[in-house]
């Protein structure tokens, strides 16, 4: 992130990155109905982040007006930025991952169902898979914590809760609430929660057929290749734009 400080009106294209990361979110069933937010870290002392504005009709319907410049304590950011819109209830659930974790400057939080329903079914995240998403299977392998408190995370209090549970992993399981993923870009915050909820959604198939999951072996997991950013964030991510034509919101355009 860069140490320079920019102006309101110099952020546009960040703000439509953060809209596209939105009507992601929806397509892929990460969020419904006005539910979920994501941000990132401008400054020091400032984010950006989704807020509800008069004409609020849903995360899947996201535009680059709804995201507003905020500071960490839920100030405007800029004059004007909060004119007829208000921050996330769960604004501190963002500010306390960002004011903890320097290694961040992007924040997902979201409600997919079935990380959900697993987690309360008792089925935790694991390398269950090979090939079959290997971003997500090293995300897996290496721990998905689970926060047990089913809260609406309103008070830095409760935030930081949230991020002692997370502790240095991307992603946590938020108990009979949600996730929260967190990345140095808003892409892979976005699709580490992807690759966390299909985890979850193939792992109850599994089960509900009377399977056993076993996790990855470790000579398979060895033999799992780094297919790098280019693949695995960049090309990945002009896929989810992509397939949001005909899906769900405004169209999306290709790329940056």
């Amino acid at each position: 992130m860069s140490t320079a400080a920019p102006g309101s009106s110099e952020l546009g294209p960040v703000r439509e990155l953060l809209a596209q990361a939105c009507r992601v979110m929806a397509g892929r069933g990460l969020a419904d109905g006005i539910l979920g937010h994501v941000s990132m870290r401008i400054d020091e002392r400032r984010l950006l982040v989704r807020c509800r504005g008069p004409r609020e009709r849903g995360l899947g319907y996201t535009v680059p007006d709804d995201i507003r410049l905020v500071d960490l304590d839920g100030a405007e950011g800029a004059p004007g930025e909060l004119d007829g819109y208000a921050p996330p209830n769960e604004l501190p659930l963002h500010t306390e991952v960002l004011r903890l974790r320097p290694d961040v400057d992007a924040v997902l939080h979201a409600h997919p169902p079935d990380t959900v329903a697993a987690d309360l079914a008792g089925i935790a995240i694991r390398p269950i898979v090979g090939a079959f998403d290997i971003p997500g299977t090293r995300l897996a392998a290496g721990g998905v914590p689970v926060h047990p408190r089913g809260v609406l995370v309103r008070t830095r209090a409760l935030a930081e809760e949230m991020v002692r549970s997370m502790c240095d992993r991307p992603v946590v399981v938020l108990r009979a609430h949600g996730l929260t993923s967190a990345a140095a870009g808003v892409e892979q915050a976005v699709l580490q929660a992807v690759s966390v909820d299909g985890l979850a959604r193939l792992s109850m198939r599994i089960v509900s057929v009377g399977g056993t999951l076993v996790d990855l072996p470790a000579a398979d997991m060895a033999e799992l290749p780094d297919l790098g950013a280019g693949f695995n964030t960049d090309t990945a991510w002009r896929h989810e734009l992509a397939r949001l034509r005909g899906v769900v919101g405004p169209p999306a355009a290709v790329g940056r």
